[in-house]
């Protein structure tokens, strides 16, 4: 899918039609704008899953992205509306037949629109299709109810294993509580007809 596009649902209720490719080099800029402002600081407070009452400092770097994109196994999902970037993923082979999801963001103005269950909705399709992933799963801090509520209305599980968040390591940001934890969150896939 490397350069291509791939349409989500028709244009609904007059909003424009998503569009997913896979994240490339010269998309590293657009991606460290719209993970920081999805997660922290002032902008992230214009939507509903911000983490800015939780940590501060930035969510990734440019270095850190062209990493992730230089990645094997890893893919960084893009959705585009109108042509301009609108949310992003990141999606691993786990190696174990699972997927994982990671650097889930949505531009905190659009959160709320489905646009992030269209994304959702694309990364399960491509850790089917293309990673041949029975499973999906994630990690989330246990803090942040909302949004676990959200996946789990969507059919992902807590599966009782938890992380400890890595306090003194700031390329994860600057704590702003003393008892974060990461859990993770599990759903099986299902795989494609014909399959």
């Amino acid at each position: 899918m490397e350069g291509q596009t791939r349409a989500g649902a028709p244009h609904v209720g007059g909003r424009p039609q998503t569009a997913f490719r896979h994240a490339a080099e010269d998309d590293v800029a657009a991606l460290v704008d719209l993970v920081n402002a999805a997660y922290r600081g002032d902008a992230s407070r214009q939507g509903w899953t911000t983490e800015a009452d939780l940590l501060g400092g930035r969510r990734v770097d440019a270095g850190q992205i062209a990493e992730l994109l230089a990645r094997p196994g890893t893919r960084v999902l893009i959705a585009e509306r109108g042509g301009r970037v609108a949310a992003c993923c990141e999606l691993a082979d786990g190696g174990d037949g699972s997927a994982y999801f990671g650097m889930f963001a949505v531009w905190p103005g659009a959160q709320g629109g489905g646009t992030g269950g269209s994304v959702l909705a694309e990364a399960e399709r491509t850790a089917v299709e293309e990673l041949g992933c029975t499973s999906m799963r994630m990690t989330v801090l246990r803090q942040r109810a909302d949004l676990i509520g959200w996946y789990e209305r969507r059919g992902y599980r807590r599966t009782g294993e938890t992380a400890p968040f890595p306090y003194g390591d700031e390329r994860f940001g600057l704590p702003k509580r003393d008892d974060l934890v990461f859990e993770e969150l599990a759903k099986e896939l299902n795989a494609p007809p014909g399959a």
